[in-house]
């Protein structure tokens, strides 16, 4: 074994160079490649918290200005939904499972004490938690009851807690001043990432949509409409019908997707997974054919050794070397030449994502796990070892070709 390192460090000092730039276009291969699947996977993971709250098989549905002439109406006309197409859909379109209306009135100042924060106002019913899943801290969510009777009551997101509250501590029963309104709190939402409107979760105030409706003079007024499919059915296949119900409503024409559009949540997770698919694949090619090149210099690297040893290797097969040894040992060299340049690319790419993950730590939480997982280590390690052998083989094919008599010849 001492011996079989010795001769490798003998390839190596024989050709400085060369086994240097070879060494580091495997090292770069190798550490692109892990740098680019780990940095994929903690990406994946941060949109996938993004979107983490909201309901697979669901979509939000909200009005825009007209942009076709429809039954004498000219384009560009301003128009509403109202509560009258909640019942609508609900009535006409059994397979939806959840419909829940919400407004909202924008960036508010909220003031609990001496603490202010301007935070997102938005009104929803008790169903909207089946839409974008709240993790409730301390207290509850909006309930059937509040939104019946109008009780003034408020749950807030994370944001907005731990600005109104920077001592911590469980807030319920506090009261919040937004504009003229108080408002008691009754839950402390810590879900991340957005609402299906855009907003972040984390900086809102949710309060019963009857009490803004009321509050801000909005009547009977619906910005949004969000509804889940029941199990087994498409919310994709379902937005033409709802089109229809909203448009035969308000006289718009059920054709007019920009007058009534729909986020559909199912066709962005589509989306995603085959965004992160494709950059993965890219990631493994790049990688790839990094690593090719770096095989290619440790073939030329044994080609070269190969013919300087000529003489050496004539000498071990007129005493006995089988071709099979000769073999076996330019394979295992060209192995350990790509695995120990391979093996620090992978350490020194693990290191780098480490970094990456520990920079996006709050409170001690990871937001994103920027690292690859064992089995594609392994199958990295795998790819190394199986470059080494593809590379050590022609130059071990040729080693076995040299004659004794002809090694004497040249020498």
């Amino acid at each position: 074994m001492t011996e079989f390192f010795l001769e490798i460090l003998d390839t190596i000092s024989r050709n400085k160079s060369r086994s240097l730039l070879t060494a580091f276009g495997i090292f770069w291969g190798i550490f692109m490649l892990v740098l680019l699947i780990g940095g994929t996977h903690g990406l994946k993971e941060m949109l996938n918290s993004n979107f983490s709250n909201f309901a697979k098989n669901a979509a939000t549905v909200w009005s825009s200005p007209t942009t076709k002439v429809y039954k004498g109406f000219a384009k560009g006309r301003e128009w509403d939904m109202d509560n009258n197409d909640v019942v609508r859909l609900r009535n006409m379109i059994p397979e939806l499972d959840v419909i829940t209306p919400q407004n909202y009135t924008g960036t508010r100042l909220a003031v609990c004490g001496a603490n202010k924060f301007s935070a997102t106002i938005y009104g929803a019913d008790h169903n909207y938690r089946h839409v974008c899943m709240p993790e409730i801290k301390y207290g509850r969510y909006i309930n059937a009851m509040d939104v019946k009777l109008e009780r003034k009551v408020c749950v807030i997101g994370k944001r907005v807690y731990e600005n109104l509250f920077p001592e911590g501590g469980n807030p319920i029963g506090s009261s919040i001043r937004i504009d003229s309104t108080y408002y008691s709190l009754v839950g402390v939402d810590f879900s991340p990432g957005a609402l299906t409107t855009g907003e972040s979760a984390e900086e809102i105030i949710l309060t019963p949509i009857s009490v803004m409706q009321r509050v801000y003079n909005y009547g009977d007024v619906v910005h949004f409409i969000s509804f889940t499919a029941k199990e087994g059915v498409k919310v994709g296949e379902l937005t033409d019908r709802i089109r229809q119900v909203i448009a035969r409503n308000h006289i718009v024409s059920p054709n007019d997707e920009l007058a009534i559009r729909v986020f559909n949540t199912e066709v962005l997770f589509g989306i995603m997974d085959s965004l992160f698919k494709g950059v993965t694949f890219l990631s493994w090619l790049v990688g790839i054919g990094t690593l090719l090149a770096g095989a290619i210099g440790v073939s030329n690297i044994m080609m070269v050794t190969v013919k300087e040893r000529t003489v050496e290797i004539g000498i071990r097969r007129a005493i006995g070397a089988t071709p099979r040894m000769i073999l076996t040992q330019i394979i295992s060299e060209s192995i350990v030449l790509t695995a120990v340049a391979g093996m620090m690319g992978i350490l020194f790419a693990v290191s780098v994502l480490q970094m990456i993950e520990l920079a996006n730590t709050t409170d001690g939480v990871v937001s994103a796990h920027f690292q690859v997982d064992f089995w594609t280590a392994i199958l990295a390690t795998l790819l190394l070892c199986l470059m080494g052998a593809m590379a050590g083989m022609a130059p071990a094919l040729r080693a076995m070709a040299i004659k004794p008599v002809d090694a004497m010849r040249d020498e």
